[in-house]
């Protein structure tokens, strides 16, 4: 894959206030486990740091673990805390899939929706909302989170692969048995066809906890290659902005597609 273009460091956009949101990821306790137990929080946050949802089945429509061919949808207990807590996974690469529900959010503030907006790399935005005639404050956003996660189980042995999200990044190595050389790559998707130009934003968790983010550029086969260490560990995030067809009376203007990918990098 092809190297991508480094855009601008966490001290650049530290600045822009507003623009930050919040992502959504799989959290594992341990990316690495020998006993098929996997151990994981989904969490919701800010800079690689967040708060852990319960298992609530109101507020997904798939949580699945795949391994090779097998997909075992999860069955927790309703609020479950961690979220993830499963025994007897076979030997392989575990692929920790999620989706959410639909949710909902009204802007009542324009500049929140345009930082936002800019942030996630549609300068656009301002044009394209005015086109529609829509109002600049009171109309609302619909958003759906797509999360995945790498865990080896046992040997570890597999590779990251589409599993059927709208919107979705697929790991191009597997990070526990293969030689990355400093390296991932990695492809983004959107309904099953690779996302050209997509804005990749990585969080680098050092082993000190100390968290880099970072922005980069995929290609026009939506493929970027994203440095990676030794003992860190690693959450990567695009999202897509689409439009709903709903009037502002009707509901949502705005859709939102978040696609997360976690995994760390053995020392």
């Amino acid at each position: 894959m092809r190297t991508a273009a480094l855009l601008v460091t966490f001290a650049l956009f530290l600045s822009l206030g507003k623009a930050q949101s919040h992502e959504f990821w799989i959290n594992p306790l341990n990316y690495q486990v020998d006993d098929g137990n996997i151990v994981a929080s989904l969490r919701v946050g800010q800079e690689f740091s967040g708060v852990a949802a319960s298992y609530l089945p109101r507020n997904f429509v798939r949580f699945d673990v795949i391994v090779g061919d097998a997909v075992s949808p999860v069955a927790g207990r309703m609020g479950d805390n961690p979220a993830l807590d499963i025994s007897g996974v076979p030997d392989g690469l575990a692929i920790i899939v999620h989706e959410t529900t639909v949710n909902r959010l009204t802007y009542d503030e324009w500049d929140r929706f345009l930082g936002f907006a800019e942030h996630k790399d549609f300068p656009d935005i301002e044009a394209r909302h005015d086109a529609r005639g829509l109002p600049r404050e009171g109309f609302r956003e619909s958003y759906i989170r797509y999360a995945k996660s790498l865990v080896a189980v046992g040997n570890g042995e597999g590779n990251d692969r589409i599993v059927g999200l709208l919107t979705e990044i697929v790991a191009g190595a597997n990070p526990y048995t293969d030689e990355l050389d400093g390296s991932m790559p990695v492809q983004v998707f959107h309904d099953g066809a690779p996302r050209a130009g997509a804005q990749l934003e990585l969080f680098d968790r050092a082993p000190d906890g100390s968290v880099t983010i970072t922005l980069y550029r995929a290609d026009e086969t939506g493929q970027a290659t994203l440095p990676v260490q030794p003992g860190h560990e690693y959450l990567v995030d695009a999202v897509t902005l689409i439009e709903d067809e709903a009037s502002v009376e009707d509901g949502p203007v705005w859709r939102s597609l978040w696609a997360s990918l976690t995994f760390s990098v053995p020392e």
